[in-house]
């Protein structure tokens, strides 16, 4: 591994197991699976904590700051994270992401929909424009993970930021009540992603069994508590 000792080795890589866990059961079901791109790049940035927090946390942490305030340093880097964090997500552009679909299954849907909330949508290749929501969309596929994005196009209309929020939510409970009938054959890189978060869960649970009273010695060196 890439950290020095195994307590790094078990911060960097807890959270990202977790996550490529949950990215392998989602691309394993047989239902395609909705979310908003605020929401996965939430998981994303949880995911990846740990590689932060063992990595540039660890290697600029203030150390005279560390010394006066043993343990509470990493609390204010935590909320410093999240605030960073949460700052990448409130700035992206509103994003509707289905994953275990393809943009072939998912047209056909979400033109039924669109027709239901907005009798003047109108389609321009793989853009969509829904007038009336203040929405528009343009549709991006990505074949490895079988997934589908609804993506913004261009900044939101001046003066109809609301609007075009609650338009974005509207499209998203409407698309996901019809998705709700469909199904979809699982994912075959959903093992991978399964496996490889297995496989680092069994590293870190035999991390934490074959020398826990030096990993937890490990822990309070890191939190400079010692």
């Amino acid at each position: 591994m890439f950290f020095p000792d195994r307590v790094h080795q078990i911060v960097a890589l807890g959270p990202l197991a977790m996550y490529l866990l949950l990215l392998g059961l989602i691309n394993l079901g047989r239902r395609p699976f909705l979310t908003t791109g605020a929401r996965d790049t939430a998981a994303l940035g949880i995911g990846i904590s740990g590689l932060v927090l063992a990595g540039p946390m660890e290697l600029f942490m203030p150390e005279q700051a560390a010394a006066n305030w043993p343990g509470f340093v990493w609390l204010l880097l935590l909320c410093f994270y999240s605030l960073c964090l949460t700052l990448a997500v409130l700035l992206m552009r509103p994003r509707l992401v289905v994953y275990n679909i393809r943009s072939e299954q998912l047209r056909p849907l979400l033109g039924t929909v669109v027709g239901q909330l907005d009798k003047e949508a109108r389609w321009v290749g793989d853009c969509l424009v829904l007038p009336q929501l203040s929405v528009q969309l343009q549709i991006e596929q990505t074949d490895f993970l079988r997934t589908v994005q609804l993506i913004s196009a261009g900044s939101l209309p001046e003066g109809q930021t609301y609007e075009a929020y609650a338009g974005w939510r509207r499209l998203e409970l409407a698309l996901r009540a019809a998705l709700r009938g469909s199904s979809s054959t699982r994912n075959r890189h959903g093992y991978l992603f399964a496996l490889t978060g297995l496989a680092l869960v069994g590293l870190i649970a035999a991390y934490l069994t074959n020398d826990p009273q030096s990993v937890a010695q490990g822990f309070w060196q890191m939190l400079r508590l010692h």
